[in-house]
């Protein structure tokens, strides 16, 4: 997965990625997806000051009951930390962890994969990000860099875990967005069918009316969070996606479990 992302979606003729391409100098060098910033970069600084209270709560609970391995594990913003039936509606898995945090990034989650993902050691990742940082002013191939960086930090250390993007949804009070959604769509999903043992889970078609537009009878009266009509599509769509462990062949175990990049004392320190 480490080959230059605006190569690919050249190569794959892209309009979208092509457009986010053209603003690479002329004959500029093929560069491969930005390393994450390190423990003691301003972006990571920056990021745990945000979500500190975030981080903490999901290590309180974890010291409370860590959640066992080999689980199905849903990260992203605050359409997954809404979701508060989770477990119940995937029960056919025995382990459902919501790792969502409002109002995170694609980026946000790229940085925190360690923290969030992989100290779970997961059979199956599942992640909603990338409206907020759309909405932030990043572009879509900025987005599917972040996803780039967050699934090789994944596969780094869990191997046969399966990687699922839930496309980013198109939601009302974002409708000037929609072509920024569809084209960080695009992409992601071209990018997601190089990757082996991974997915790209379309929720934003069945989420459009007749008339192209988003369907509000799907959200709350904010337009940007979505009800309980909303989630019951989520869960329709999703759920043939999420296989019960009994199905799966038997895999290898993954290998040991490294400390996240500068996971912070007292932070986390749950962690097996």
């Amino acid at each position: 997965m480490k080959f230059p992302l605006f190569v690919l979606c050249l190569a794959l003729g892209l309009s979208a990625c092509g457009a986010a391409s053209a603003q690479l100098p002329a004959g500029a060098p093929p560069a491969a997806p930005p390393a994450l910033p390190s423990a003691t970069s301003p972006d990571y600084l920056a990021a745990m000051n945000r979500w500190r209270s975030s981080l903490s709560a999901f290590a309180s609970a974890d010291k409370e009951k860590l959640p066992a391995t080999d689980g199905v594990l849903f990260v992203g913003s605050s359409t997954i930390r809404m979701w508060t039936h989770l477990a119940q509606d995937f029960r056919q898995s025995p382990v459902v962890i919501n790792r969502g945090f409002g109002g995170s990034t694609m980026a946000d989650c790229s940085l925190f994969t360690h923290e969030l993902v992989v100290r779970y050691r997961p059979r199956h990742v599942l992640v909603y990000a990338g409206d907020n940082d759309l909405a932030e002013g990043r572009t879509p191939l900025q987005v599917l860099e972040s996803f780039a960086q967050f699934a090789n930090t994944v596969r780094e250390t869990l191997p046969e875990a399966r990687i699922s993007y839930i496309s980013i949804k198109p939601s009302p009070s974002r409708e000037a967005l929609m072509p920024k959604i569809r084209s960080t769509n695009d992409i992601i999903a071209a990018y997601v069918r190089t990757m082996a043992n991974a997915e790209y889970i379309d929720i934003f078609t069945p989420m459009l009316g007749a008339d192209g537009r988003p369907r509000a009878e799907l959200f709350l009266g904010d337009r940007l969070h979505m009800n309980e009509t909303g989630y019951r599509l989520w869960q329709s769509v999703i759920s043939a996606h999420v296989t019960a462990p009994e199905t799966l062949a038997a895999s290898p175990a993954p290998r040991p479990v490294q400390s996240g990049p500068g996971t912070p004392s007292g932070l986390l320190s749950a962690a097996p």
